[in-house]
């Protein structure tokens, strides 16, 4: 039963699968940059326009895909002996065009309407197709160079044993670097794949299967597992960006190898066919060469479940000719497609009994969106703006669930999804107008791939989000941890709901961005000023004292400015600050009226036009927000590492730039709230990340904060808690935030004072003052919703 598909492929065998499908795809790789090679050598030649050239290079793909199939039939017995592929290939190399051409002609033809005057040789291919070989494609003459890597190179490799799941991503790799970008193409590793698969619908299947088998006395525990092979065959599946069909192939291997269980556990007497079928699974896909990688993986992976069959059944009915699969189509997964089976653009399939979507869309990120990507976002009608591409995908799978039944939808996504404002603006949306659940979500974790070459390693952080609008009663939350030998496991926790920031919590647990603060009595936060100068109005630290020494009279016009590296790690930088400063004082300064004209010259070719105004006052910052007093400053970005975001007061001796949040009229009690863990269990909750680290905004997360109403004397113990915590700083005047709160080495006097301002913060808001992060979280989007 372990063998067959009850646990996940053992470590070993999953390692030793990605070594041999890594090094099957370095071998593909080989050949396919040599014949783009000269591909471009003939394209040059002959002078191909863009058609020609995408026609060719699309020709060479379809070559690779049929040529890859080849290798392994005669390597895993689909052909009648070992190497009757390249055998046939080394006789006739001096004309291997030709030969292929004719051959892949024999393989796409039923023996009965073959030519009767072909070779002895030929007739012993079996009748193949499924689609396959059946368009004529055309590919550069195969010179000695490309014969060799094909006849001793791939032709020595035991094509075998590749894991059509991994070998199919690394196949689809040959796209090149800026399709991959673009298109936000990221390959899945098996283990991520089962983080979606496995609560979706694997581990249920597994679960109701063990339960039939351990039935061993009933009497109807054939009728049982014949029931429920039939419920298996029945189930379809869909993944709507499908790539080299990596989802969908472990998806069919796993499904096979839960009937390759039943029917081990079947008497002999009992019909033993196999009725699971790679016609339940289907795909939308862009690339035309991705669909001949996907469709391609299914074959083999069927033929590779199939001999896991016969070694139960020891039946010997092969798997040729293919199955003529069409299931997986090429097109862009948002726009309506004629209807052939089923309706591609709208993602309808008919399935009897569940219909799961899946899959790991595009990661493409608001600012470098294609423009048919920024119109499929206008499309689905979103009411914020600045959202992932991947939004489209929510929007599509929760109308479909919503409109028809038996439907679940899982997906990976960045992490920025389920953080920050998106989170209101996808899921707020969707839960409002379909009724949108989460059924289980792997909370953030980083993405790993198993990609041969170092430049493809795709190292950001996502998540995992199954949903529907019939969650279950208990619903999975998974996250990542640290084994006693250091390993990466996940590991999962039951819930009664799990909310859009992927946490425990109700649904309507989300933040909303305001102009102002929730709280009357909250001062007003603003960002810093904004240059927009190309750099000419700073003057980096290393440049003041040269600057100085040469422009003596500008000394009184600079002043210290700061963005929030600067703030963190108190790096010396400047401004040239001349506001109120007349135009003859500026000319009589010629490195500051040439700097001026440089910031006159870019704004004026800015492609913006509130930049383009700027430039009639070029000596000025384009944005200045902020002009004079003392200040509580908070930097935009700040890494996830520290407990607390560093913040501190400045004065009017410093400009801060947009890199900084800043609250002019703060006081030493408002200081003290927001350095709180209260405030920064608020933050780490509802506010953005770039990367993994915090992304801190005036909207969303300091307008929406839910002050405490405390009493004078609550007040007062904050105040000097927060004195405290500026008093345990001074202590150490030459270090740097960076240092300061960097949580291995805080200063024990600094850890003490933030705890003690902790618990006044906390009493403040009539809290215990051991409460949890969850609990400190949950209280405030009480107190949220009461203000709001």
């Amino acid at each position: 039963r372990e063998n067959l598909g009850f646990l996940l492929v053992p470590g070993e065998t999953l390692h030793r699968d990605v070594q041999i499908s890594i090094k099957a795809g370095q071998h593909v790789r080989t050949l396919y940059d040599y014949l783009l090679k000269s591909l471009d050598e003939i394209s040059r030649a002959n002078h191909y326009d863009k058609e020609q050239y995408n026609k060719a290079r699309d020709d060479i793909n379809v070559f690779c895909v049929r040529l890859v199939f080849l290798l392994y039939a005669e390597d895993s017995g689909l052909f009648k002996r070992k190497k009757e592929f390249t055998d046939y290939l080394k006789k006739r190399a001096s004309a291997m065009n030709e030969v292929l051409k004719e051959l892949f002609d024999v393989l796409r033809t039923e023996e009965n309407a073959r030519d009767p005057y072909i070779s002895k040789e030929l007739k012993a291919f079996p009748y193949v197709d499924g689609g396959l070989f059946y368009d004529d494609v055309r590919f550069p003459q195969l010179d000695d160079k490309a014969k060799s890597i094909i006849l001793n190179d791939m032709a020595e490799f035991n094509w075998e044993d590749i894991n059509p799941t991994i070998f199919g991503a690394i196949f689809e790799a040959t796209l090149n670097d800026e399709t991959r970008k673009q298109e936000g193409i990221h390959y899945t590793s098996t283990e991520n794949i089962h983080k979606v698969i496995d609560p979706l619908f694997l581990d249920g299947l597994r679960e109701e299967l063990e339960a039939i088998i351990d039935e061993n006395e009933s009497p109807q525990r054939t009728q049982k597992l014949l029931a429920f092979q039939e419920r298996l065959s029945a189930l379809r599946f869909l993944d709507p960006a499908c790539g080299s069909g990596n989802f969908l192939t472990e998806s069919f291997t796993s499904l096979r190898r839960l009937e390759n269980s039943i029917l081990y556990e079947l008497p002999d007497n009992a019909e033993r066919s196999v009725k699971v079928s790679i016609t339940q699974f289907h795909g939308i896909e862009l690339h035309g060469f991705a669909v001949n990688v996907a469709r391609t993986a299914l074959w083999i992976s069927d033929h590779q479940m199939w001999k896991e069959t016969q070694d139960i059944t020891h039946s010997s009915e092969s798997r040729l000719p293919l199955v003529d699969y069409h299931h997986i189509k090429r097109g862009r997964a948002m726009h309506e497609l004629p209807d052939e089976g089923w309706k591609l653009g709208g993602w309808k399939i008919i399935h009897d009994d569940m219909l799961y979507i899946m899959g790991n869309p595009p990661f493409v990120g608001y600012s470098q969106q294609t423009q048919d990507q920024k119109i499929d976002m206008e499309d689905s009608k979103f009411e914020s703006k600045k959202l992932d591409y991947v939004a489209c995908w929510f929007k599509r799978a929760a109308e479909e669930i919503f409109n028809g039944k038996n439907i679940k939808a899982a997906f990976v996504a960045t992490n920025s999804v389920c953080q920050g404002e998106q989170v209101a603006g996808i899921f707020k949306f969707l839960h409002d107008m379909y009724d949108m659940k989460i059924d289980f979500a792997h909370q953030p974790f980083v993405w790993k791939n198993e990609l041969p070459e170092k430049k493809r390693m795709a190292h950001v952080h996502v998540v995992v989000i199954g949903f529907s609008n019939d969650p279950p009663e208990k619903r999975r939350l998974y996250s990542e941890y640290q084994d006693e030998e250091g390993e990466t496991k996940s590991r999962y926790r039951e819930v009664s709901n799990i909310n859009f920031y992927l946490h425990e919590g109700p649904d309507e647990d989300i933040a909303v961005p305001r102009d102002s603060p929730i709280c009357d009595n909250a001062p007003a936060m603003m960002s810093g000023n904004r240059p927009a100068d190309d750099g000419k109005l700073i003057i980096e630290g290393e440049d003041y004292a040269d600057f100085i020494m040469r422009e003596p009279r500008a000394a009184k016009y600079i002043k210290r400015y700061m963005m929030g590296v600067d703030f963190i790690d108190n790096i010396p930088r400047y401004c040239l600050w001349l506001v109120g400063v007349s135009p003859d004082e500026i000319k009589s300064m010629p490195l500051v009226h040439k700097r001026v004209k440089a910031v006159r010259a870019f704004r004026k070719a800015s492609t913006r036009p509130g930049t383009k105004k700027c430039a009639n006052t070029a000596w000025l910052f384009t944005e200045i927000r902020y002009n004079g007093g003392d200040y509580i400053a908070i930097p935009e970005v700040s890494s996830e590492s520290r407990k607390y975001i560093p913040i501190s007061w400045l004065d009017d001796s410093v400009i801060p730039g947009n890199g900084l949040r800043i609250i002019p009229g703060a006081t030493l009690y408002h200081f003290g709230v927001l350095t709180s863990r209260v405030h920064m269990a608020w933050v780490r909750r509802v506010g953005g990340r770039l990367k993994s680290d915090y992304r801190y905004s005036n909207d969303l997360v300091y307008n929406t904060f839910a002050w405490p109403s405390p009493t004078p004397k609550q007040r007062a113990k904050i105040e000097e808690t927060a004195q405290k915590i500026l008093d345990a700083r001074s202590l150490y005047p030459s270090a740097n935030f960076s240092g300061l709160y960097d949580d291995t080495f805080m200063p024990p006097e600094l850890r003490r004072a933030h705890r003690d301002n902790d618990r006044a913060v906390c009493r403040a808001y009539g809290w215990n003052v051991n409460i949890s992060e969850d609990d400190i979280v949950r209280e405030l989007f009480k107190l949220y919703h009461a203000l709001t």
